[in-house]
């Protein structure tokens, strides 16, 4: 059963599942500071009405499957989730700043792919089902 949440006209099952990296592949979330990561990363996803429906912090890396709002884009929710951990952790860890002197705690890229409780083939036949005959991909009903 799929879990659907509501916004004020919308119902939706959004889920997005990041990773990304520090800068350099350094193993620096570690102990305290993964902790520290962890945390920050909970209280950004909350302050924006972001579930974490599963989470991982590597020594070099961080998996996020999350769920949100369908007003909120991918690479913003990755833009802030990575802006404000870094600038956060930079601050409390001297160690951090001193390693990472431009002010980067990750690296430029990440990672992103979609999740759903239907898979592509599912909507595929049930497109094909609305559908009329003919070779057209995106057919007009009657």
């Amino acid at each position: 059963m799929v879990d659907y949440q509501t916004g004020g006209h919308s119902v939706y099952d959004i889920k997005y599942h990041f990773v990304w990296v520090t800068k350099y592949r350094y193993h620096v979330l570690v102990g305290e500071v993964a902790a520290r990561a962890r945390e920050i990363i909970r209280q950004c996803c909350f302050s924006r009405g972001i579930t974490i429906v599963k989470g991982s912090v590597g020594k070099d890396h961080i998996h996020l499957l999350i769920s949100c709002p369908p007003t909120m884009a991918p690479a913003k929710v990755i833009q802030y989730l990575k802006g404000r951990s870094s600038r956060m952790l930079q601050d409390e860890f001297s160690h951090l700043k001193k390693r990472y002197w431009g002010q980067h705690l990750w690296a430029r890229g990440y990672f992103c792919a979609t999740v759903g409780a239907v898979n592509e083939e599912t909507i595929h036949k049930y497109i094909e089902g609305q559908q009329v005959e003919g070779d057209d991909v995106f057919d007009i009903e009657e």
